[in-house]
């Protein structure tokens, strides 16, 4: 998804234009009796017939036996165009879920969730950022257990639409691709430069082989990658695992792979149309995924107003939207007609930057949207059922003339909130999907306990200056170094959190420096001001000694839109001048804040906190819960701006600059009893830490 395109009301001349040139009569769309096309327009609120009621209870990855015919779409002579699964008529009922924004012992509640609401089809991103951290280094453990997550979702009788990128956008960090592209510095992302297509053709070597086993139909046979597999080679059998949590024998999760998985679609990258500056770029990526043994269904994704500068021959073009539009429709028809239609992403809310006011949709309109895709037989993607959170440093950017990092909070306003409640665009949702079903919906799950636990006083903190000790060495340079170049991570670079620049100085001046995103400048311990984007200048006192110039810059998110994502790379990216002299002599400290070097603070010697504490710092407590921990949400109405950490796992930014006011914290993360909580506030301390069973979004 992108931000761009749905910013605001579409009115450019063009696509009014390309509207008004239409032919009359498209595929579809042709001028007809309303109730024959089950357009909208005779009634407010159109239903299907009582014979028109589904049952696709053999429809599902358990129950299908005969997988001789994936997702196909249909166009029966006089009759309306179709989707069919297995050779029975099908519409997609999906709503995205993102595994890697769900804690994973969450899973099963969320799609258990989506499955009683009445949908099919669970939708989801593969961010290649978190998968491959470092070049050849892959991660698909824990929250990032992808075939885990599609497998879980085979046995709650989901079918799965995958969105592998590379780029996904997603309103994460650098829109899902790896910073260490950044590295070369003629990288031109989402094109056919060589240096891009190489590092998509490893990452598609490995995510691929783990994808072909969970089609829901085998793959064609003598199907061969040059980069996965040697001449002689047999094709890589099918995943051996461990039953899944939750799976009812160890023979279920074998027999997905001998009848067939859960994926019946896959998507050729995101929204390419609104970028669209390679003609070759998307055919590379059809061929590379059918190379590697994808034989479902392939579509792309767009907006209206893109549509015809992303769809690929030979590829179902999908379209994204915020409401039923008969002329975006119309638009799809003329790039492709005699198709069934499937809107990939349907926005039943929004995303959120600091700074900004809290996005609602109004959840009658989400009800009426759907009533509509159903009377027209329309296919539909919700975007997002649960949106989930951000935690960590995943969150990505907008950048519209400023920088505004995507909150931590990746609610959407969606069907399900953060924490996974239901909410009234469920329950309306729920009830449309029960009236058109023929048999009954599965009972409503449980809801996830909350809890308020005591307030948390830290007694304990680190300036940071203390905590120098226990980082990796510094790298030392003449020159500063963006965070993407550093010699750090096996060649790799820092990807996320905090640099810390230090170089001596023996006179005052005015001070110039390019940071990405934001920076305090200390005299030693003194914090002399602030520099960003849009002020890249302050002014040094006059001293007479000399004394350490430190500037601290915070990655806040890289752009996940636009031709912006050329240009994100973080920290100080290039000399530092005080009066027009460049600085020498850096020593730069990666502060990357994870698990390792928590544990390493273990053995650091804390300080009691003072009355008055101003500055970078670490503040540690205990949060005391019951012998069953429940979620919560922390509430730091006295802090300022930072990060909390809860036994290790990053809860993600928090900010008095709003609009989110709370960070989630799962159950599934505390220990009973006594719990580690660290805050790394970047200004000044505040006092208490509370929690709330409520969100502030």
């Amino acid at each position: 998804m992108g931000p761009r395109a749905r910013s605001s009301p579409r009115r450019r001349w063009t696509r009014a234009l390309a509207v008004a040139f239409l032919p009359l009569i498209l595929s579809g769309f042709a001028p007809r009796p309303r109730q024959k096309l089950g357009l909208p327009g005779a009634s407010a609120q159109p239903r299907p017939a009582p014979s028109s009621l589904f049952n696709w209870s053999h429809l599902t990855p358990l129950e299908l036996e005969d997988r001789a015919a994936g997702l196909e779409p249909q166009s029966p002579g006089g009759r309306k165009p179709c989707f069919t699964l297995g050779g029975h008529k099908f519409q997609v009922f999906g709503g995205s879920i993102h595994y890697f924004r769900v804690p994973r012992a969450y899973w099963g509640d969320r799609l258990r969730k989506l499955k009683a609401c009445g949908f099919n089809t669970v939708t989801t991103y593969v961010p290649w950022n978190l998968h491959e951290p470092e070049r050849g280094k892959f991660d698909f453990s824990g929250n990032l257990d992808m075939e885990a997550f599609v497998l879980l979702a085979a046995e709650m009788g989901l079918w799965v639409i995958l969105r592998p990128g590379p780029y996904i956008c997603s309103e994460i960090d650098l829109g899902g691709l790896p910073s260490w592209l950044l590295q070369d510095p003629k990288m031109v992302l989402r094109t056919t430069y060589s240096g891009f297509v190489e590092a998509v053709d490893k990452y598609f070597d490995h995510l691929i082989s783990r994808v072909v086993p969970l089609q829901a139909q085998p793959p064609l046979p003598g199907l061969r990658s040059p980069g996965l597999h040697s001449p002689d080679s047999s094709p890589r059998p099918p995943l051996a695992r461990p039953p899944l949590p939750g799976l009812h024998s160890p023979s279920v999760c074998l027999s997905q792979y001998r009848r067939g998985g859960p994926i019946i679609a896959v998507q050729v990258e995101n929204e390419y149309g609104s970028f669209a500056k390679d003609r070759s770029y998307m055919p590379y990526l059809q061929k590379a995924l059918l190379e590697r043994g994808i034989v479902e269904l392939l579509m792309t994704s767009d907006d209206a107003e893109n549509l015809l500068k992303g769809h690929i021959k030979g590829v179902l073009a999908t379209i994204n939207m915020n409401s039923f539009q008969k002329r975006d429709f119309k638009l799809l028809s003329y790039v492709q007609s005699n198709k069934p239609i499937m809107v990939m992403e349907f926005w039943v809310g929004w995303f959120d930057t600091w700074g900004s006011e809290h996005k609602v949709k109004n959840p009658k309109d989400v009800e009426e949207t759907v009533t509509k895709f159903i009377a027209s037989e329309i296919s539909f993607n919700v975007y997002m059922f649960h949106g989930g959170t951000n935690f960590g440093f995943m969150n990505g950017a907008t950048d519209f003339g400023i920088h505004q990092g995507v909150v931590t909070s990746y609610d959407y306003d969606a069907v399900l909130t953060e924490a996974g409640d239901y909410t009234e665009k469920y329950f309306k949702l729920r009830r449309l999907f029960g009236s058109v079903s023929a048999i009954p919906l599965p009972p409503l799950p449980e809801l996830t306990p909350k809890a308020e636990y005591p307030s948390v006083k830290p007694s304990l903190y680190l300036p940071l200056w203390d905590v120098l000790q226990y980082l990796n060495e510094p790298v030392m340079s003449n020159t500063p170094v963006n965070m993407e170049n550093l010699p750090i991570n096996g060649g790799n670079g820092q990807s996320y959190g905090f640099v810390l620049y230090e170089t001596l100085i023996c006179s005052g001046g005015s001070l110039r420096a390019d940071v990405h995103d934001t920076a305090q400048v200390f005299l030693n311990e003194v914090n002399i001001g602030h520099l960003h984007d849009h002020a890249k200048t302050l002014t040094v006192p006059t001293m007479t000694t000399c004394q350490l110039l430190r500037i601290l810059v915070e990655n806040q998110g890289r752009v996940n839109f636009s031709w912006k994502i050329q240009d994100q790379r973080k920290g100080l990216t290039g000399s530092v001048t005080i009066n027009n002299t460049p600085l020498q002599g850096f020593a730069i400290y990666s502060l990357e804040m994870t698990m390792s070097f928590f544990e390493r603070l273990r053995s650091a010697t804390w300080r009691p906190v003072p009355k008055v504490c101003l500055g970078p710092a670490f503040y540690l407590g205990t949060l005391k819960v019951d012998s069953s921990p429940k979620d919560t949400f922390l509430r730091l109405r006295t802090w300022n701006s930072g990060f909390a950490f809860i036994n290790g796992h990053n809860l993600g930014r928090y900010s008095i600059m709003g609009p989110q006011g709370t960070l989630y914290l799962p159950g599934a993360w505390l220990h009973p009893e006594d719990n580690e909580i660290i805050l790394f506030e970047k200004r000044k301390c505040g006092s208490y830490i509370q929690t709330t069973d409520e969100p502030v979004l």
